[in-house]
């Protein structure tokens, strides 16, 4: 059985059930957090709030901080992952708004809850509490490269947003259906709020970036299968040092490449067009043979999430036909997963 990985939370597990809020968000890949806790954590979630003007929502009950609360909420979670981590100002009413109605406010920003002086007087003021789950712990260790036992998965991606963390978290839950020993470990704030532990990389400071992937996965029964969620892109002109730190740190024996066709940016730069899936498994491969020399791509995850069914299955068998692997939608699940999965194993 595996050493037990570095658990980010405290003492006392977060406070639920969650309000879920939504800010003024009109891009739907920057509401990643919210969409995570819809999908892998429904019975969690009593309902969405959102600032005026706001364009997305995740599909759930619209309601205000003091209905959550009547609705059994313990605590508002920040649903929002955008560019730099950034509680704007106009944010911060709504969050007061939620303190005031005695629910708990849990943050996956860089900028901390406390930080904000209208929070940490009105908290203090209610005896609320705010919690940020993006504090990588102190004293982690530089990396030490050294091979670990036990087996990893890690999910590498064209982009930031496409579906890294879905794939793991589905990749996990197979091996697992499968009678194998499987742990998701998270590395960013969606995935740690869901599973209730793991490491925020992208908090971490770079010299020990890849350490901190080390500690998230440690010695483990040679049969075990450590399956961990990716970050950004090893192409993204702003955070390609979180997912090189993540590939060494991880070693992986296996990675399974994400990518959302259609999509012809990096998310939120336009000036910069998407990799090919080609280039990006060459350029995975070959950085992450410095720490895993054995490491290998067992397939491709496809967000088709867009797509009508007839369409998704189109682009399914064209890329596995182009590129020689397994290809599956992990959410659409059926054969081409067993497929995937068995590549993963083999």
């Amino acid at each position: 059985m595996q050493t037990a990985a570095h658990v980010l939370r405290e003492a006392d597990p977060l406070p639920q059930p969650y309000l879920l809020f939504l800010g003024d968000v009109v891009e739907p890949g920057y509401a990643k957090t919210a969409f995570g806790l819809r999908d892998w954590a429904r019975e969690r979630c009593v309902g969405e709030f959102a600032c005026e003007g706001a364009k997305v929502s995740a599909g759930l009950p619209a309601m205000t901080p003091a209905q959550a609360r009547m609705s059994g909420a313990k605590a508002m979670v920040i649903g929002v992952a955008n560019p730099g981590g950034r509680i704007p100002a106009s944010w911060v009413p709504q969050l007061v708004q939620a303190l005031e109605a005695g629910l708990d406010l849990i943050g996956g920003m860089h900028a901390r809850l406390s930080g904000i002086e209208p929070l940490r007087n009105a908290a203090l003021v209610l005896g609320r509490r705010l919690i940020d789950v993006r504090d990588p712990p102190a004293a982690i260790a530089v990396a030490s490269g050294r091979k670990r036992s036990g087996k990893r998965l890690l999910t590498v991606g064209t982009d930031c947003a496409l579906g890294k963390k879905y794939t793991a978290l589905t990749l996990a839950r197979e091996l697992r259906a499968r009678g194998i020993d499987a742990d998701f470990r998270a590395s960013g704030q969606t995935g740690i709020l869901i599973a209730g532990e793991g490491m925020p990389l992208d908090a971490v400071v770079v010299d020990f970036a890849a350490g901190a992937a080390e500690t998230l996965s440690p010695d483990a029964d040679p049969a075990h299968w450590d399956v961990i969620e990716g970050q950004g892109s090893l192409f993204h002109p702003a955070y390609a040092g979180v997912s090189m730190a993540l590939l060494h740190g991880s070693q992986p024996d296996v990675v399974v490449v994400c990518h959302q066709p259609g999509r012809t940016h990096v998310l939120g730069y336009p000036g910069f067009a998407m990799p090919s899936l080609e280039d990006t498994i060459e350029l995975t491969l070959r950085l992450g043979a410095r720490t895993n020399p054995a490491i290998r791509c067992a397939g491709i995850s496809l967000n088709t999430g867009e797509l009508d069914a007839d369409a998704a299955q189109r682009v399914i068998e064209d890329t596995g036909s182009r590129l020689g692997l397994p290809v599956a939608d992990p959410i659409r699940g059926g054969d081409a997963l067993s497929r995937l999965v068995d590549a993963c194993l083999a």
